[in-house]
């Protein structure tokens, strides 16, 4: 038997419940992984509270992160003992997922954790720290380096935009962190940001072209911050687009990318083909400061997951949350 947490809907309202589960009630997958730590995302604090259909079977056990240790696997990648981690894939929404002392899963769906991360630390990185990386990969694939200007990221004082922060500032990138919190500006200079601008920068009307002012950007808002945004790139100017925590639609009009030739990259963590993955990981070991991940890290015990998540919803959380599960594997 193991600890879980199960999110349950048997009528219109779903329920919450911390309960222990036996590893014949696992879905089916070919590697069984004990469980170290997991985390919370905003995608999980949807899931947790019920405020968008993120869960799509029930009952389900959220979590779309975890990492531990490998206890039984009929993939050929992976052998018991072997140190993984796992983001997306639909885990924690259509399948079991990591707020549980077991999961099985598909072993295509791991990733070896990388040597000088740790188990935790894995989780500090989360699905958030991954996306962010894969946008500055994003970056990088279109050819933006620190002499172009300026890159902007928005959501700089929650998960992913404190990574991403982070690992710009660590390349040598002047950033332009944007945030609704100003009590968070000494927080992200700290991280290496090199301005703090306030969020109402981004929300207002969008224009089809506003005066040019990065080279590049990074944006989990969606909606009117990413329309201005858009608005305000450089000529040839990037933006890697990874959220939607301000909303899906996007009031732009086609004339960035037209008359300023911008380019909207989008980026998918749940998907993302493996090559990607292990390109992501291997360059988070080598670029991300452990010591600075660190500092945006808050632990919270696995029994007060569901009171924490609704303070994603209102803004509250700054930089990741890690979740201990089975903490003395490592």
């Amino acid at each position: 038997m193991f600890k879980a947490i199960l999110i349950e809907k048997p009528e219109e309202t779903q329920s919450v419940s911390i309960t222990e589960l036996s590893e014949d009630q696992l879905p089916e997958g070919d590697v069984l992984v004990d469980v170290a730590y997991s985390t919370l995302n905003y995608k999980d604090a949807l899931a947790l509270t019920g405020a968008a259909p993120v869960v799509r079977r029930f009952p389900m056990v959220p979590g779309i992160d975890f990492s531990g240790v490998v206890a039984e696997s009929n993939h050929p990648d992976f052998k018991p003992g072997d140190r993984v981690v796992l983001n997306g894939w639909g885990v924690g929404e259509t399948r079991w997922g990591g707020l549980a002392g077991c999961a099985r899963v598909k072993g295509d769906w791991l990733v070896p954790l990388p040597e000088g991360i740790s188990s935790k630390q894995a989780m500090a990185i989360g699905t958030a720290g991954y996306t962010a990386m894969l946008c500055v990969l994003a970056l990088e694939r279109h050819g933006v380096t620190p002499e172009a200007g300026e890159i902007v990221v928005s959501g700089a004082a929650g998960g992913v935009g404190s990574v991403a922060v982070a690992l710009l500032a660590a390349r040598g990138f002047d950033v332009a962190a944007v945030t609704g919190r100003e009590a968070e500006a000494a927080y992200l200079r700290d991280l290496g940001a090199s301005s703090v601008l306030d969020r109402s920068e981004l929300t207002g009307k969008p224009r089809p072209l506003n005066k040019e002012r990065w080279a590049a950007g990074i944006d989990v808002a969606g909606s009117t911050v990413l329309a201005n945004m858009l608005s305000m790139m450089k000529y040839r100017g990037v933006v890697a687009a990874c959220g939607l925590a301000a909303g899906m639609d996007l009031p732009a009009s086609v004339a960035p990318f037209i008359l300023r030739g911008v380019t909207l990259a989008g980026v998918d963590s749940v998907m993302c083909p493996k090559p990607d993955r292990l390109a992501a990981w291997q360059r988070l070991a080598s670029d991300l400061d452990m010591a600075k991940l660190e500092k945006i890290t808050v632990e919270v015990p696995f029994e007060e997951v569901p009171q924490i998540a609704p303070k994603f919803l209102d803004g509250a959380v700054r930089g990741r949350i890690v979740v201990p599960v089975t903490p003395e594997l490592g």
